[in-house]
């Protein structure tokens, strides 16, 4: 109750605080570099060979590095390739909530299965109000598509990042913000948990080395402890 009448006195200062970051938010382009490849490994075998597809919004696209080989794509496939020979996709773009990330995968044109997809979305449903029962329904939906259509042997959804930390948002904007991703970050994990996808917990430092320069997205340095982060490939 506490909660909602204090967004309830905010909410025009909230309003107010939103529209000054997307005014003045430094607008930082997507990391330069190819989109698919393949790079061999020096391990022969088939069953040495992997698919990866790395799927969804401007962090998954690498806004905040400077080129596909730094972002996050870039080090998974670096990282892969000491164990096998790796055929990768990326299919990621900015602004997209998971709704969009979805959209995005159904314009693709088909491919073999994959046998790893990771996944980042979240953050622009935070910022978009995503409800939810929204929320809920679109990771399903996501999940699916990719499990059915794109025969995904393992799921990796990323978890969201806790926004209530990020530079670029100010208070109490920051705090809002940082609720809501907490909202939608435990969904997530139950989501996981129900689906048999994987939950992977992120937790970078907030040094500013590891935030790239609008405060926003993460640095090379981030993105590397991102591909890091996944255990075993």
């Amino acid at each position: 109750m506490l909660q909602k009448l204090s967004l309830i006195v905010l909410a025009p200062l909230l309003i107010w605080q939103g529209r000054q970051v997307r005014k003045n938010t430094l607008r930082l382009p997507e990391a330069a570099g190819e989109r698919e490849g393949a790079r061999k490994s020096s391990i022969c075998g088939k069953s040495n060979h992997i698919r990866l597809l790395i799927l969804g919004d401007s962090a998954a696209a690498g806004v905040g590095c400077d080129t596909q080989d730094e972002a996050v794509c870039g080090q998974l496939v670096a990282r892969a390739a000491q164990t096998y020979s790796v055929d990768w996709q990326l299919w990621a773009q900015s602004s997209l909530t998971c709704a969009g990330i979805l959209q995005l995968a159904q314009q693709q044109p088909e491919t073999e299965p994959f046998d790893l997809v990771l996944i980042s979305a979240g953050v622009n449903d935070v910022t978009r109000r995503t409800s939810l029962t929204n929320w809920r329904h679109d990771l399903q939906a996501l999940t699916q598509y990719l499990t059915e259509q794109r025969g995904a042997k393992r799921i990796i959804f990323t978890g969201l990042p806790p926004m209530h930390k990020f530079p670029a948002l100010p208070q109490p904007l920051r705090w809002f913000v940082g609720q809501q991703a907490r909202r939608l970050d435990d969904a997530l994990r139950v989501h996981c948990q129900q689906s048999a996808c994987e939950y992977l917990e992120l937790d970078l430092p907030f040094a500013p080395e590891y935030m790239a320069k609008d405060g926003f997205h993460p640095s090379a340095k981030a993105a590397k402890l991102w591909a890091d982060a996944i255990q075993e490939i």
